[in-house]
């Protein structure tokens, strides 16, 4: 407190300091002739140290001894006056040098002070910040040291366990999640890593569940240490599998249901030539031809099973969304054939009825088509992909400079002689898209294939507009 007031008064102490010197030189002067009072010069070299810079001091230092010999009663010569004189000036200066680094330590030592206290503060508050983020986490966050004893866990952790609250603390982190058991031993802390891991976690009751395990090591003056947060998955798994499972089921009941057709189609061809040899005397009464022609009825029988489509389950789908995901899924394989892709999409598109993972499966088949024809030609390599919307929803155009079709008209029947696979890629997009009230067409264009994927809005008109 003392030095900021005195640099702030710097003038003032001046004035002070002067005042004090020109009092006691005529005190010096007319009042004690006999006594020397240049001792009493240390005083205002006190207050002036404060102020002055060392070299400001050394004249200071210079003058009050010029003032000390002029006032002393004493005689001066070379053998007593010039030692006596280096005493003073030694003593005005080194008083006032030790002030000046006394009040020069004061001021770091009371930046430092200031400094360790902002420091301080800052670190207190970026610790409660850090341990109300960590106890808010809606994940669970655990640290433990080398031998997998738990330090600390918040709140999550502990509902994701099924443990009492402040209660895991001491608990073997193994214990809870078996696959962090190697993590966990002391030659794993040699070198320090990061990694992402998918494993079991078991609960308090012994119930199993699927944990997403994000952790790291790290180490502290106490020792290593390893830290993991952790995210219970188990209702992801839950749905990619269900969702998995809906669409085996929907792709296997379109699929039948086109095998089914075909075989009806020779039965009904079969049974035609089998009813005109039937009235030929030569095989009428024949058992083999009578059992042959039973054959074909059984085969009709089967291929006559109702295996018309389930209903779908359709929802409101954001389709920028989905596109936004068909971007992150088809980009390694667009920088691999060396594809540019060009995207345009209409702002403010409208919600589409769709079913989310079959949409995806639609403009996966139509991209991966268009990636395979483009594989397959050395001229310019492009694929558009454009949304817009239309007077019943949006329409989304796959375009690609692959070439175009011979025979578009076949493109959506099953089972196609010229296909890569089964022939039943196009057969199921437009299959899927039907089902949630959408189409999958071909626009012939020259030298190019285009497949518009038409789908239902699902907003109404008047908020549309």
């Amino acid at each position: 407190m003392g030095l900021p007031m005195y640099r702030e008064s710097k003038q003032r102490v001046l004035v002070v300091a002067g005042s004090l010197i020109v009092l006691i030189a005529i005190v010096d002067w007319h009042l004690a002739s006999d006594i020397p009072l240049g001792f009493l010069y240390l005083v205002p070299m006190l207050m002036l140290g404060r102020v002055l810079k060392p070299w400001q001091t050394a004249v200071t230092a210079g003058i009050l001894t010029v003032l000390t010999e002029q006032f002393d009663p004493f005689r001066w010569n070379i053998r007593t006056g010039m030692p006596r004189d280096v005493l003073y000036f030694a003593a005005f200066l080194t008083i006032g040098i030790f002030v000046h680094e006394t009040s020069r330590s004061r001021e770091v030592i009371a930046e430092h002070l200031s400094e360790v206290e902002r420091q301080s503060d800052a670190r207190q508050e970026a610790e409660e910040q850090l341990k109300i983020l960590i106890e808010s986490s809606p994940a669970a966050i655990f640290t433990a040291n080398v031998s997998g004893s738990v330090l600390m866990a918040n709140e999550a952790a502990h509902r994701m366990l099924g443990v009492p609250p402040a209660t895991l603390s001491g608990r073997l982190l193994h214990r809870y999640f078996p696959a962090l058991l190697n993590v966990s031993r002391t030659d794993s802390f040699h070198e320090l890593f990061r990694a992402v891991m998918q494993s079991r976690g078991i609960r308090e009751d012994g119930e199993t569940f699927m944990a997403d395990i994000c952790f790291s090591t790290y180490r502290t003056k106490s020792g290593a240490r390893l830290a993991a947060m952790v995210l219970d998955a188990s209702e992801e798994l839950r749905t990619r599998e269900e969702s998995s499972l809906h669409q085996m089921l929907a792709g296997s009941r379109i699929a039948v249901s086109a095998v089914s057709h075909e075989i009806r189609n020779i039965c009904g061809a079969i049974g035609v030539v089998h009813q005109n040899l039937s009235r030929s005397d030569l095989l009428g009464r024949n058992k083999d031809f009578d059992a042959l022609g039973n054959l074909v009825l059984a085969l009709e029988r089967i291929a006559a099973v109702d295996l018309r489509q389930y209903p779908e389950s359709r929802e409101e789908v954001d389709l920028s969304s989905v596109l936004d995901d068909l971007k992150i899924v088809i980009a390694p394989s667009l920088h691999e054939q060396s594809i540019t892709c060009i995207w345009t999409m209409e702002p403010n598109l409208p919600l589409v009825w769709a079913d989310r993972a079959n949409l995806m499966q639609i403009f996966l088949n139509l991209t991966t088509n268009s990636v395979r024809a483009l594989g397959r030609t050395g001229a310019e390599r492009s694929l558009f992909i454009t949304a817009r919307s239309t007077s019943r929803g949006v329409a989304v155009e796959v375009e690609d400079t692959g070439g175009g079709v011979a025979d578009p008209e076949k493109l959506f029947h099953p089972f196609q002689p010229a296909a890569q696979a089964t022939g039943l890629g196009l057969y199921l997009s437009r299959a899927f898209a039907r089902s949630f009230g959408g189409d999958v067409r071909y626009r012939p264009q020259t030298g190019r294939a285009c497949f518009v994927v038409e789908l239902l809005s699902a907003t109404p008109p008047a908020e549309a507009a």
